[in-house]
């Protein structure tokens, strides 16, 4: 295996002519990325549970994506790491961080870097003390891709962008492996205005489709005082932790989006699953308490969706827009 760069701390700017890369995770931004790098020549070994290791062992991954075309890429797979890698990118939900971080013992992971792209801040902690300060990368990824069976992700956005916080010639090569793969990657020298960028985006987002069942452009269209608020308490929480987010940038991009767009949080709401609650939500909440933010309506979505639905519980217009079937899922 060719080692330089990151992964014995060296200056150098150019990556491994070919990287041997974990992907912890791989549905719709873990199947992406390993069939990118598959596809630019890397040994990728994706983890998971057997039905679904078993399917990519098969069958490879499966991509349509409206920025890459349609392709399949072979890839290995396995329930948990057995050898030492270049690379280990973690792409489960926060929900399932703890038991999927069974798949990878840190003395099989060797000195290898750990890439997490998850929802939040503070899963790098977490990380940083099962595998060391050093080789966890804080990151965040910019994507719409969806599992929709395993091994088969529907990409839609006509954008993959990672930013990676730290040293720029400590992470050059990562970056080099990142882009030559076809995602966007910047290299940012600060942790917490790059987390915080993205949680002040995503948490009122996330919040307000999620707790109305409403893509954007009925968030934009019937709830626009609350979209508001919440950006404004976002925001406000991220400055206050080192972040720079903007209010009206935020909701710029927002303005920006199709409006049939759906957040992962409401996503997962619809399939059934655990909401990422408590990276998202919550944690803007401790920060906010931390500093003295004052975040009332946040605090208020984040009870409320923490609480079983039932029809006594349904926001106002929410039910009636689900029986329509307008959103495409």
């Amino acid at each position: 295996m060719h080692r330089t760069g990151p992964l014995t701390g060296d200056s150098a700017t150019a990556p491994p002519s070919s990287w041997t890369v974990a992907v912890l995770g791989p549905g719709g931004v873990g199947g992406l990325l390993a069939a990118l790098l598959s596809r630019a020549g890397h040994r990728v070994i994706c983890l998971a549970g057997e039905e679904t290791a078993h399917a990519l062992r098969h069958d490879g991954v499966q991509v349509r994506s409206r920025q890459y075309g349609a392709f399949t890429a072979e890839v290995e797979a396995d329930t948990a790491l057995r050898e030492r890698v270049d690379l280990c990118l973690v792409t489960v939900k926060h929900t399932a961080l703890d038991a999927a971080l069974e798949r990878v013992p840190p003395h099989h992971l060797g000195d290898g870097l750990v890439l997490p792209l998850l929802n939040g801040v503070e899963h790098p902690a977490v990380l940083r003390a099962r595998h060391g300060v050093r080789q966890v990368v804080p990151a965040v990824i910019r994507v719409e891709s969806t599992r929709t069976a395993p091994g088969v992700i529907e990409h839609g956005s006509p954008f993959t962008e990672i930013d990676l916080a730290g040293p720029q010639e400590r992470l050059a090569p990562l970056a080099a492996l990142l882009t030559a793969a076809g995602v966007d990657t910047r290299v940012l020298p600060d942790e917490d205005a790059v987390l915080w960028a993205k949680l002040a985006f995503l948490a009122p987002f996330a919040l307000l489709t999620t707790y109305y069942r409403l893509p954007i452009g009925g968030i934009r269209s019937g709830r626009r005082d609350e979209l508001e608020t919440l950006v404004e308490e976002a925001t406000a929480v991220s400055r206050a932790c080192g972040g720079t987010a903007d209010a009206a940038q935020v909701l710029a991009r927002y303005d920006a989006f199709p409006p049939d767009s759906k957040s992962s949080m409401l996503r997962d709401a619809e399939a059934g699953r655990p909401l990422e609650l408590d990276a998202i939500g919550r944690a803007l909440l401790r920060a906010a308490e931390r500093h003295g933010v004052h975040a009332p309506l946040t605090a208020r979505m984040v009870t409320e969706l923490g609480r079983p639905r039932t029809a006594a519980t349904e926001p106002s217009g929410a039910a009636a827009h689900d029986r329509s079937g307008d959103d495409r899922g």
